[in-house]
């Protein structure tokens, strides 16, 4: 373990004469991300895909003047750490403060209708042969899928990947991520969603089945790719970091179900351990997407300096509970999450959502200095309206510590 540095406007925040007013969502989300107790419970959940499938559809009269997200945000009150904000809903799952930056690689897109969903056509000319990939917005879930992957003729297919991702690099628009800061203000922080591990990149490539079977049959053409994308990846990390971003996301959808600790060493260790490296170094903070099934891994993440997961799940969606992922990462690892899917499922009052959230916040008080109140990966688009106002007004109520 090691001390880290300080966060940007750390010295005014300690400073700060706490009996004048109220933290701000900006004072208390800096608090968490540089280790420090904050007033109350950090409440930011994720309303990307709620909020995008129900403005086509019809808002509830109460938000109807809701533009965006950070819009739905601040009609409830609520603090802000996304990385979705500036994402273009429709066509990506991260990124949007990025731009690629080809050589060596022309790469043609074009996009067609196939009733009211949108698909997206990619064609990638290397010099060992042409890729191609086709990816679908469904409006019916709100959600973009991906149809045909770059890669699904293993073997013959590799030299061309090995010349797309070596011909693959990334350009941080540090102005766009200052706008959107702006924009947020006092509300919160905006986290950089713009990178994701090795192990992932293969997953988008090839599926994960395929990646398997890569690992397993041709692990040196496998450790090629990978070297090639973690320089990438590292370049962008540093282009963040040198911006000043607080906090910056590996969109790794981390389930040991794929993420197993094996395949982690063999891929990913490396990346971790460096990015997190490159953002101790400016004062920012390293946090890993999670998706599912996590505790095998806890250890491994944490010691290779990762900050924190994104996006929590409890049983039986996760394997852990989310204090004890924070006692597996460590004394200072962040852990954001504690709504899913299933909460929405199964909490149908109001009393059951304060009976919910008061045992959480309960078992998670000792780590108010190390938890963000979110959303489990994402907020469902079958969530109703009054359920999330439940969740607010549980939050005001419960959270002060």
């Amino acid at each position: 373990m090691y001390n880290l540095p300080p966060m940007p406007g750390d010295a005014a925040l300690m400073n700060r004469n706490e009996t004048q007013r109220p933290m701000t969502g900006r004072e208390a989300v800096a608090a968490v991300l540089a280790g420090r107790r904050p007033e109350r419970i950090v409440y930011s959940p994720n309303y990307w895909q709620w909020f995008a499938h129900h403005e086509r559809r019809g808002l509830p009269p109460e938000i109807a003047h809701c533009k965006s997200q950070l819009d739905l945000l601040r009609h409830l009150g609520l603090d802000v750490l996304s990385r979705n904000l500036y994402s273009d809903q429709q066509t990506c799952w991260l990124g949007g403060l990025s731009d690629l930056v080809w050589s060596g690689v022309t790469c043609e897109e074009r996009e067609t209708r196939q009733g009211q969903d949108r698909v997206f056509h990619r064609v990638y000319h290397t010099k060992k042969g042409t890729l191609t990939e086709r990816q679908r917005y469904r409006t019916d879930q709100s959600t973009l899928v991906q149809e045909k992957f770059v890669v699904d003729d293993l073997p013959r297919e590799l030299d061309a990947l090995e010349e797309l991702v070596r011909g693959r690099r990334w350009r941080f628009a540090a102005d766009r991520y200052r706008a959107v800061q702006a924009e947020v203000g006092q509300d919160g922080y905006v986290v950089a969603g713009e990178l994701y591990c090795p192990l992932k990149m293969l997953h988008f490539a090839m599926n994960p089945v395929n990646t398997c079977y890569l690992l397993v049959d041709d692990p040196g053409r496998a450790a090629a790719l990978v070297a090639l994308h973690e320089a990438a990846m590292l370049d962008l990390a540093e282009q963040i970091a040198a911006a000043g971003v607080p906090a910056m996301l590996a969109m790794d959808n981390l389930d040991t179900l794929f993420h197993t600790p094996s395949a982690v060493r063999q891929c990913s260790a490396s990346f971790y351990e460096q990015a997190a490296r490159i953002c101790h170094a400016h004062g920012s903070r390293l946090l890993v997407h999670a998706c599912g099934r996590q505790r095998a891994v806890l250890g491994l993440l944490a010691s290779l300096g990762v900050d924190g997961l994104e996006g929590v799940a409890a049983p039986p969606l996760g394997d852990v509970e989310l204090d004890e992922a924070l006692r597996l990462l460590g004394d200072r690892g962040i852990v954001t999450g504690g709504i899913s899917a299933l909460e929405f499922e199964r909490l149908r009052t109001r009393e059951a959502v304060f009976a919910y959230v008061r045992d959480l916040f309960a078992r998670m008080a000792p780590f108010a200095h190390r938890f963000v109140f979110s959303s489990s990966c994402n907020t469902p688009i079958t969530a109703p309206w009054e359920t999330l106002k439940h969740f607010r007004d549980a939050w005001r109520e419960l959270g002060g510590l």
